[in-house]
């Protein structure tokens, strides 16, 4: 799939056409979906810097815009990150807000069921065939192998959506390390995770520790430690 930028000649329409694609796609799915989309399109519309392809908010703006609490505001936002829609620029430090940047391929990829509902124009205008015409575009990466099934996020448990964010870091990865562990219990605030075997957990415990408490603790701050047990 070839994917235009959303700026220069024709920017407008452009992403006019990729907040089409969330809204058809929103209103196909369910209510956990809808909300979701709804709220990443209000952020984009109201605070996304095209140009730069950058969003740069604080979590109590956001929280203020979308009528709900700080923590739920972290944790849709990991929704959105786990499911692939918005990618981390640059994380967040001293002050500084998290800086986030949209997978356009990516968010295209997944309405893609939805662009015939939308009309035969629309589905014209994103298709491949479109690619050949002149201006500025940019080409979805070619990915090597069969595609690794994103987890389920429908639960919203704190592991689901730490599955989600650890899939679109690293497929590969996920697959082979992350996908296999199982959710005990929570104790507070530590996360204990099932192996499925000793093997495995350990060595995640000894190699994939750091990338699997951050993952975690991006969705929940109040987690301070994961074990992995077999």
């Amino acid at each position: 799939m070839q994917i235009k930028k959303p700026v220069g000649q024709m920017a407008s329409a452009r992403k006019y056409d990729l907040l089409t694609a969330m809204g058809a796609f929103a209103l196909a799915r369910g209510k956990a979906e809808q909300r979701m989309t709804l709220r990443l399109m209000t952020l984009v519309t109201a605070r996304y810097n095209w140009a730069r392809d950058e969003l740069a908010v604080g979590q109590r703006e956001i929280a203020r815009l979308w009528s709900v609490e700080e923590r739920t505001v972290k944790r849709e936002m990991a929704r959105l990150r786990a499911c692939g829609w918005l990618r981390v620029k640059r994380q967040g430090a001293r002050g500084r807000v998290t800086e986030y940047s949209l997978d356009i391929a990516r968010i295209l990829d997944d309405t893609q069921d939805q662009w015939a509902a939308i009309g035969p124009d629309f589905v014209q205008r994103l298709s491949p065939q479109d690619a050949a015409a002149p201006g500025n575009v940019v080409a979805m990466p070619l990915r090597k192998g069969a595609p690794v099934p994103a987890p389920d996020l429908s639960a919203g448990t704190d592991w689901a959506l730490a599955q989600g964010i650890l899939h679109a870091e690293d497929p590969a990865i996920y697959q082979t390390w992350f996908a296999g562990l199982v959710r005990l219990r929570r104790d507070g605030a530590r996360l204990v995770l099932a192996a499925p075997s000793r093997f495995h957990g350990n060595y995640v415990q000894t190699h994939l520790a750091g990338r699997l408490l951050a993952a975690c603790r991006s969705v929940d701050a109040d987690l301070s430690e994961v074990v992995v047990t077999a």
